[in-house]
């Protein structure tokens, strides 16, 4: 990383109390919004992440949450630390982003939605994030343009070539792109 990026360490026990630290650790080094965004969603569009900055730019406290397809969430932001939305969740689950949505109600939280986006789980999710970084698939106009993850796509590259895990995942060999 490059020496302007701080690491944040955060080996507590519990995913809640993880997330609630690096939150706070942010707030600590005198950020005015701080959020905690998934590491498997490499095609995440970054417009939602503009989105989500516009948010957290506007005054007055609230929470943003952009919903996974699985029913977590693919990034939560904060204008101020609540230790409440880290508390009594079933991490994991497909009841994260309720009752992260519940939390923020006991609190008087006001939360804003963003688009769902989906995050990489499973076999079918592996199986989109192939079809949009290696075959070419873009989703319709009233999605978001896709982020290329041009790292994503030579790391699946090279794990299919040296591996058989396209097959074992009944996956069509990606094509080399063909040059024009």
């Amino acid at each position: 990383m490059p020496p302007g990026i701080g690491l944040i360490e955060t080996w507590l026990p519990g995913f809640g109390a993880c997330l609630f630290h690096a939150v706070t650790a942010l707030f600590e080094r005198g950020h005015e919004a701080a959020c905690v965004l998934n590491a498997d969603s490499p095609t995440l569009p970054t417009g939602l992440l503009v989105e989500l900055a516009d948010r957290l730019a506007r005054p007055g406290d609230r929470a943003v949450l952009g919903p996974a397809e699985d029913g977590g969430y693919w990034v939560l932001g904060l204008k101020a630390p609540h230790r409440r939305l880290f508390e009594a969740i079933d991490w994991s689950t497909e009841r994260v982003a309720a009752q992260t949505l519940a939390r923020a109600a006991e609190i008087g939280l006001p939360v804003e939605i963003l688009p769902t986006w989906y995050d990489v789980d499973d076999r079918a999710s592996l199986r989109r994030l192939v079809a949009e970084v290696l075959q070419g698939y873009r989703p319709g106009p009233e999605r978001p343009a896709l982020h290329p993850a041009p790292a994503t796509a030579a790391f699946l590259r090279d794990t299919f070539a040296r591996t058989d895990l396209a097959d074992r995942l009944d996956l069509a060999r990606p094509r080399e792109p063909e040059v024009a």
